[in-house]
């Protein structure tokens, strides 16, 4: 049974400081919205807004609608400056929360998280104790959802009360997925950009996508719509544990060193602090987050990752410093933080080596000698934990034979991950 644990208006009511704030401005009839984040596109039409208040919602607004198109449905929205700092401060402490009870959770996005329950029946007893449990450690109203597959529990999630959690198995679920909107495709990102051409299909109902047929729904809309024909009828793959890693960070006030040469000095300074820690065991960086407080109200955020795992401070700050030409307004404060590790800097290969290359064998052998099998899978390694920190866990996948006699291509061979 996978649970899913949704947070309505995550990054609004984080954005806007807490939860009573926005239920007081929805009462008294005003729409909000997270405003685009800064350093974006300045054009109007390129902008637009985040997640939205119910008011907002009665008024036609929807996220990650165009910011003059939203002004126009609401002349009177309320833009609320975004972010990104505190919400992921936030997420990350509720990603941990759920971790204490023993659970391995798979964060879809801020606000969203799914986890595994039948592991934890052994801590917990009941799965009405689980979810009690989550209720307990989060401190704020949460929607739960219970289902055999992950968009099945997101499904019920959506549709539960704060008070009461949904909880649906075997083909009692498949029946009700039926007939929900077919608008809950939008939660993923690789098939939200069916829902448009669905809507004018006049596909109203996940039942009604998956009487289509799979085959149609792939031959016109490809891998996207396979999948989408899929999650209609009950099928998805299992949620997939984040990689839980020790997190190092540094933050500094800039005092009147808000932009500019001064700001970059600054940002030498959380570099060499970061590397002196006794934390990091010379360990290399892989990946870093550089994130900042605006003078102006809310806050930047930026993910970097280097194209090599470094420990040398002048490069890592050279890579760092270019980002800070992004920053939108003058800054308060900055911070810095590991956001993944990689090996560490004291690992060399031998300085003499006795490799066919030394002793004048032919280039066509040295795949075979073991010596260079050797370095050429350490570099592999290194260019798939690369690969990984950069567009995530299947960013590098390995094509394994299945059925090479089909007549079919797609049955001859499959994409599996590769492994750690």
């Amino acid at each position: 049974m996978v649970v899913c644990v949704y947070i309505p208006r995550f990054e609004l009511v984080v954005a806007a400081g807490d939860r009573a704030k926005v239920i007081r401005e929805t009462l008294a009839g005003r729409a909000l919205a997270v405003a685009p984040l800064a350093g974006g596109d300045r054009s109007r039409v390129g902008q637009r807004v985040g997640e939205v208040s119910g008011a907002a919602e009665a008024r036609g607004v929807a996220a990650g609608m165009a910011l003059g198109e939203a002004l126009a449905r609401c002349p009177h929205l309320v833009l609320v400056p975004g972010d990104p700092v505190r919400v992921a401060e936030a997420w990350e402490a509720a990603m941990r929360a759920l971790e204490s009870i023993g659970a391995a959770v798979e964060p879809a996005r801020p606000g969203l998280a799914y986890f595994e329950a039948g592991g934890l029946r052994g801590l917990h007893g009941t799965q009405e104790r689980t979810l009690a449990a989550v209720q307990r450690v989060l401190g704020r109203p949460v929607r739960m959802g219970a289902g055999p597959t992950r968009f099945c529990a997101l499904a019920c999630a959506l549709a539960a009360s704060s008070q009461r959690a949904l909880v649906l198995e075997g083909e009692e679920a498949r029946r009700w997925l039926a007939g929900r909107p077919v608008g809950l495709l939008g939660f993923r990102v690789q098939t939200a950009a069916l829902l448009e051409p669905l809507e004018r299909l006049g596909v109203r109902t996940l039942g009604e996508l998956a009487r289509l047929g799979r085959a149609e729904l792939t031959d016109r809309f490809g891998s996207a719509g396979g999948l989408a024909h899929r999650l209609a009828c009950g099928e998805d793959s299992p949620p997939r544990a984040r990689r839980v890693e020790e997190r190092l960070e540094e933050s500094m006030a800039v005092g009147d060193a808000s932009s500019g040469e001064a700001l970059k000095r600054v940002l030498g300074v959380l570099v060499s602090r970061l590397l002196a820690r006794s934390e990091r065991r010379g360990r290399t960086l892989r990946a870093a987050t550089l994130s900042a407080r605006l003078i102006a109200g809310g806050g930047w955020r930026e993910r970097v990752v280097f194209r090599q795992a470094l420990a040398d401070p002048e490069r890592i700050w050279l890579a760092l410093s270019v980002r800070l030409l992004a920053l939108p307004a003058p800054a308060t404060m900055l911070e810095l933080a590991v956001e993944r590790f990689g090996p560490p800097a004291s690992e060399q290969g031998a300085l003499f080596d006795e490799t066919p290359a030394r002793r004048g064998a032919h280039p066509a052998r040295l795949d075979a000698h073991p010596s260079a099998r050797s370095v050429r899978a350490a570099r592999l390694r290194e260019a798939v934990a690369q690969m990984r920190a950069v567009a995530g866990q299947d960013a590098a996948l390995r094509a394994v034979c299945v059925d090479p006699d089909s007549r079919v291509p797609e049955r001859r061979v499959v994409l599996a991950p590769v492994p750690e």
